[in-house]
């Protein structure tokens, strides 16, 4: 089986150790030393797994899970961490983890790990866009290609609020749970500038974003997708 890993570890000789047996097993990979070193060459490489240590400099790797799935990287995460307590499986599991291992590990048992979650992959695939209304939603590259032909790129807020709504379609989200899923443990902003990006996406994808069929607002609670396109009125 073949398949890119991306290796998250701040430890330089468990990093090479663990890339040479990814190699050893036909397997490409890369080695990134910090979370935000890990975001950036998750986008760049797209690979088909990433094995994310969960102390890492500058971000750490549940903080760096929880902002790749919030902008639609559906890529499976193993996560490897001295923390290996069932409440820190828990919460890696919690922010999109697919697999967790403790430190030490067993490493022909780390290698069968990883060639279940690339089969996994390879199996089901991982949706790469969103289609409605005559518009396309590309989340790799962060494109969008609308109903007239022409092109935007998504800034990383946008794309995470409406991957969001996507998966909620017809369901109202609040505002809350928008802070929480975008912004997490950062400083939150104030509900106006939810308002402003929900709005930059009505501008986007609305034919008339002041009487939106796509992206409603709940008032007093938050938003609601209708991928089908229903005017206000109606998708109350």
């Amino acid at each position: 089986m073949k398949g890119r890993v991306l290796i998250v570890e701040d430890e330089p000789a468990m990093a090479q150790v663990l890339l040479d047996n990814l190699l050893s097993e036909g397997l490409s990979g890369s080695i990134a030393a910090d979370g935000l070193t890990a975001q950036e060459q998750w986008r760049s490489l797209n690979p088909d797994l990433v094995v994310l240590d969960v102390m890492l400099p500058k971000q750490g790797g549940l903080e760096v899970c929880r902002k790749m799935r919030a902008a639609g990287f559906q890529t499976p995460v193993l996560f490897l961490s001295a923390r290996g307590q069932p409440e820190d499986r828990v919460e890696g599991l919690r922010v999109g983890g697919d697999d967790y291992m403790g430190k030490p590990f067993h490493l022909p048992e780390f290698l069968l790990r990883v060639h279940n979650l690339l089969r996994r992959r390879a199996e089901t695939g991982a949706a790469p866009s969103y289609d409605f209304g005559g518009h396309s939603v590309d989340f790799r590259s962060w494109t969008v290609r609308l109903a007239d032909g022409s092109s935007e790129t998504l800034g990383e807020r946008e794309l995470a609020i409406f991957k969001l709504l996507m998966t909620r379609a017809g369901e109202v989200v609040s505002r809350d749970e928008i802070l929480d899923r975008v912004w997490g443990q950062e400083v939150f902003p104030s509900s106006r500038t939810i308002d402003n990006f929900v709005l930059r996406l009505r501008r986007l994808f609305e034919p008339d974003p002041a009487n939106p069929v796509y992206f409603h607002t709940v008032w007093g609670v938050g938003y609601r997708f209708t991928p089908q396109g229903v005017p206000d009125k109606e998708s109350a």
